[in-house]
């Protein structure tokens, strides 16, 4: 599979020149933007998903107690888009920090089972984007309570995991596949 990675909203095709290393056959990272005054920088492009990340209140081990398979859900309006520009709008419907990571499924992966590192976080490598920028698109600290983020990148037909990959978010129920056709 191949993606191309614009961070921002653009409204112009994606054979910009890319930049950066390839994060895996034919996959090409971009960065281009317009001025936030321009109405192509709020519009997305291409098929649009949006995305809901919840939990249930409280940082990990406050509240209810430690996060568990369940308390955290990411959920997306779409589970198959065609192939092509998609662009993600992500909103943090919870009340501790999120974030959207699009992840490479191979052909025999299931959503919810990569293996977690220490930091209980699953690998990025191969990462095809994210959205973690609070009222902004791309790389950020994390979508605050209420905030929303976006991130549109050029998809190849494929299987993608959409995860949250802040400590302990996955395995607490924070992913979902998204077809590509």
């Amino acid at each position: 599979a191949s993606a191309a990675v614009a961070f921002g909203l653009i409204d112009r095709p994606s054979s910009s020149t890319p930049s950066g290393p390839s994060m895996m056959s034919g996959a090409t990272r971009s960065s281009g933007s317009l001025p936030s005054s321009s109405p192509a920088a709020l519009r997305p492009s291409g098929t649009v998903v949006n995305v809901s990340l919840t939990d249930s209140g409280g940082p990990m081990g406050e509240g209810n107690g430690p996060m568990h398979p369940g308390a955290m859900g990411l959920s997306a309006d779409q589970s198959s888009v065609p192939h092509g520009t998609v662009s993600f709008v992500v909103t943090n419907a919870g009340a501790v920090k999120h974030e959207m990571v699009i992840l490479p499924m191979d052909s025999t992966q299931v959503a919810g089972t990569r293996p977690l590192g220490g930091d209980a976080k699953v690998d990025e490598a191969g990462s095809l984007g994210e959205a973690s920028n609070s009222g902004g698109s791309g790389s950020g600290e994390g979508i605050e309570p209420g905030a929303s983020s976006r991130v549109t990148v050029t998809l190849a037909p494929g299987r993608y995991e959409l995860v949250c990959n802040l400590m302990g978010h996955y395995v607490s129920g924070m992913y979902r596949q998204l077809k590509v056709t």
